[in-house]
């Protein structure tokens, strides 16, 4: 790239820089985003969230880690079930399931991003109240729906400049039972909670399409009420719906904007947020 290109990215960014700065971004990281280099996506995905930091954004991470959990249970001899998209969790998957998200996939992102900048804090649900949760359905055993989200935990770690990592696991306070939650949406939960400017889902698709199988029918903005009638029309797969959902439900109750991105495109964060034509789907009110 010439110095004149270089140039004329960062004059790009400049306003966009502006009008984000000192706003909340939150950004669910799931692990299909990270196919098929784990190791470079995740430094690339680390860059992304430091700079979005050190030009005064306040990005906030939320991970789940589907592939990396039924990874380790295939290890074990454990047959991983699915019911309508959710992963069954009885009390050794739910063992399981927290040491994938809170033992290695949040360390590893926290590790990721203090390479960079020594700004990342691993936390759990569980920690400070986060989310609180109760069962979603007797068949699915310990999976949980949120309760309610208390942000005062991840203000406070903003407020000293800090990028919160979030890993999904709720606590229900009446018997201190965890409960593994959908991580995309507990994303859109935190990101209402804290009155986000944008809720970002990297995932291993580009966006929303008009025809499932045409790559060419992106859709780059959409609002919400178009966003249903692609549901609606059987539009968008089964896997995508919960974020389809969180993304609609997070900006009628708050959230300025919600993207769904490629998380496997190199810097796909910063192309979305710093550029014109961004690289994603926009979702809006």
């Amino acid at each position: 790239m010439t110095p004149d290109a270089k140039a004329a990215v960062l004059a790009e960014a400049l306003p966009y820089i502006r009008r984000f700065f000192g706003k909340v971004v939150v950004v669910k990281y799931g692990g299909n985003a990270m196919a098929p280099d784990e190791s470079a996506a995740l430094d690339l995905f680390a860059q992304d969230v430091v700079l979005m930091c050190s030009v005064g954004m306040r990005p906030v991470v939320v991970h789940g880690g589907g592939p990396q959990i039924g990874a380790l249970m295939e290890s074990l001899g454990k047959v991983p079930e699915f019911r309508n998209g959710l992963r069954v969790t009885d009390a050794e998957t739910l063992d399981i399931v927290r040491m994938v998200l809170v033992g290695k996939i949040n360390r590893e992102i926290v590790a990721a991003i203090n390479v960079h900048a020594p700004l990342g804090v691993g936390l759990s649900g569980e920690d400070a109240g986060l989310i609180t949760a109760s069962p979603r359905d007797p068949e699915l055993g310990f999976v949980g729906k949120v309760d309610s989200i208390d942000g005062s935990i991840i203000e406070r770690l903003l407020n000293e400049d800090l990028i919160p990592v979030i890993a999904t696991i709720g606590l229900d306070p009446a018997d201190g039972q965890a409960y593994n939650i959908n991580a995309d949406t507990a994303a859109g939960a935190i990101a209402e909670a804290l009155g986000a400017e944008k809720l970002v889902y990297l995932t291993d698709i580009e966006g929303l399409r008009r025809d499932v199988s045409d790559p060419a029918s992106l859709i780059s903005t959409a609002d919400a009420d178009e966003v249903d009638g692609l549901v609606a029309a059987g539009a968008v797969g089964a896997g995508m719906i919960p974020k389809v959902e969180s993304c609609v439900h997070a900006v009628r109750h708050g959230v300025g904007r919600a993207h769904i991105l490629d998380g496997r495109l190199p810097h796909a964060l910063l192309l979305e947020i710093f550029t014109r034509e961004g690289v994603g789907t926009m979702v809006t009110k």
